[in-house]
């Protein structure tokens, strides 16, 4: 459903508008191609149908609400409407490792939210962002196979906003495409949520920007931050995997510190010592030796000093 900003501006002061996320965005690749939604199912599923044209790398789906938002190993993600910042990000010509794409796009959000009530924003390997030890955001970041469409070829780059591409090309779609791996990163920060907003059992580990800074976020200007940001720490990344590494373990709230980690349904546990682009989060064994945990795989199942 398109934003309808004339009906729901009155009570949403901070709605997302794409031109006023677009004004002054001095972006190189992030943020060319801007859509909001009212409501939707999934940002990224969204997402990745526009992915089918390379000439939608780059490309930001907004949702003011979604219905069925996700979060990893089959989490749902709770939002009330216009409460979050809630978007996905095409990324088609991606030469980074999925490592470090995801190490990336960590460093990038705690960097948009910054410090908050006194307190900085930190990285929770492998999809966290927490603020005074909860979560204040997440990132959900998918690949997936597709047949791609060269920037050449008559197909329409962006549809109008509320038209799904499977709605309007159904049956239409060039053939034979070579098919790319291609990349969706969904991204979710908590802005307007009170501590009652969220669910009992999720009350003392989540929280929002306002929570904590006892004040009012601005979206609009959270949004450009973030494209900002997302947009520069790709580009480092690309130029020199060393300095998204040096500021992931400055961000980070586990390295040194003793973990629990699933990987494929079995326990391991020792201490993290660092983090490899390539292979994944390095942990030295309390049963010997070093081993690297890779985030598809692998989830955190807790944490101590």
């Amino acid at each position: 459903m398109p934003n309808n900003k004339f009906k729901i501006a009155n009570q949403i002061p901070d709605l997302l508008d794409p031109d006023k996320i677009k004004a002054n965005l001095k972006t190189n690749r992030i943020g060319g191609k801007i859509l909001v939604y009212d409501s939707t199912s999934s940002t990224n599923d969204i997402a990745a149908e526009y992915a089918r044209n390379r000439q939608n790398d780059g490309l930001v789906v907004f949702a003011e609400e979604q219905t069925a938002g996700r979060g990893r190993t089959g989490n749902k993600w709770l939002s009330g409407r216009a409460d979050s910042i809630l978007c996905s990000i095409v990324l088609i010509e991606n030469k980074l490792s999925d490592e470090l794409l995801s190490l990336t796009c960590a460093v990038a959000v705690a960097e948009t939210i910054g410090t908050t009530g006194g307190c900085r924003a930190k990285i929770k390997w492998p999809n966290d962002i927490m603020l005074n030890g909860k979560k204040v955001a997440g990132i959900l970041l998918e690949s997936r196979s597709l047949p791609i469409a060269d920037c050449g070829e008559a197909v329409p780059a962006l549809r109008p906003v509320g038209i799904l591409p499977t709605e309007t090309n159904k049956g239409k779609m060039p053939s034979p495409r070579r098919k790319s791996k291609i990349y969706i990163a969904g991204i979710g920060i908590n802005c307007h949520q009170k501590k009652e907003s969220f669910p009992d059992e999720l009350q003392q580990i989540a929280t929002s920007i306002d929570a904590e800074s006892h004040s009012i976020s601005d979206r609009v200007l959270l949004a450009k931050r973030l494209l900002s940001s997302v947009d520069q720490w790709l580009q480092a990344a690309a130029n020199n995997s060393e300095k998204v590494i040096d500021r992931w373990r400055e961000l980070s709230i586990q390295l040194s510190h003793r973990l629990t980690l699933i990987f494929n349904g079995a326990k391991f546990t020792g201490h993290c010592i660092g983090i490899d682009p390539e292979k994944g989060l390095i942990l030295k064994l309390d049963t010997g030796g070093i081993r690297m945990f890779d985030a598809v795989h692998t989830s955190v199942a807790k944490s101590s000093a």
